[in-house]
């Protein structure tokens, strides 16, 4: 190792790094000079000790990589959805036969998730089940209503929100039902259930954790 480190610099060398190698005395000095510098620490004989051991790495410093900070995609805010009519259903698409395939998607899910309609079922537990269940794609009709022109009116349900219902009836026509004072009937596989609207006035994602009564109060 001292051998190598004192040997001369071949041309090529020299030129390349862009300084001249010394002879004998000058350069041990220099090469004392630079290990002291470079490991204060140690005396002259550990140094040599060290030297004869292992490879030194010197003035070895690694890159700190820059965090990069990542941008959160925003989302649009009520006012920018309002402006942009997001939940506006299109008026050519407004259109009864339309959404027949996505009742019929509906109706599987229901007996998925009730294990199947079946005369011999609790009815309350079905009712309590239907009452958390997603109802886009459901036919729904208006029973009982504060507003009698609201009463009989039959459709598809396209859109729910919190406080109304969006359906499609077999004429075409888009009807936004207010939940607030109305009773609505759903039929599947001839089983009917109420939902009373005014104690359902939430989303259709938060329901999943709402607790609800079997039996419902509406004040006509």
């Amino acid at each position: 190792m001292e051998r190598q480190l004192n040997s001369r610099l071949y041309e090529d060398q020299s030129k390349l790094l862009g300084v001249q190698s010394q002879d004998g005395r000058q350069a041990e000095a220099f090469t004392k000079a630079f290990l002291k510098n470079s490991l204060p620490s140690l005396s002259q004989e550990s140094i040599r000790q060290f030297m004869d051991r292992k490879a030194v790495v010197l003035e070895f410093a690694k890159k700190k990589k820059e965090k990069q900070k990542r941008k959160r995609a925003k989302g649009l805010n009520a006012k920018q959805r309002r402006e942009m009519k997001v939940f506006q259903l299109k008026e050519e698409h407004q259109r009864y036969e339309l959404f027949l395939p996505l009742h019929e998607l509906w109706k599987q899910y229901i007996r998925d998730l009730c294990n199947g309609l079946k005369s011999g079922s609790n009815p309350q537990i079905i009712q309590q089940k239907l009452l958390k269940a997603d109802f886009h794609g459901a036919i729904i009709t208006v029973v009982r209503s504060k507003c009698p022109s609201y009463v009989g009116t039959t459709g598809i349900l396209v859109q729910e929100m919190k406080h109304v219902f969006k359906i499609i009836t077999k004429e075409n026509k888009l009807k936004v039902i207010p939940k607030r004072n109305s009773v609505f009937g759903v039929e599947i596989d001839g089983f009917v259930t109420h939902i009373y609207g005014s104690k359902f006035q939430l989303r259709s994602s938060e329901r999943s954790a709402k607790k609800f009564k079997v039996k419902g109060t509406i004040d006509l």
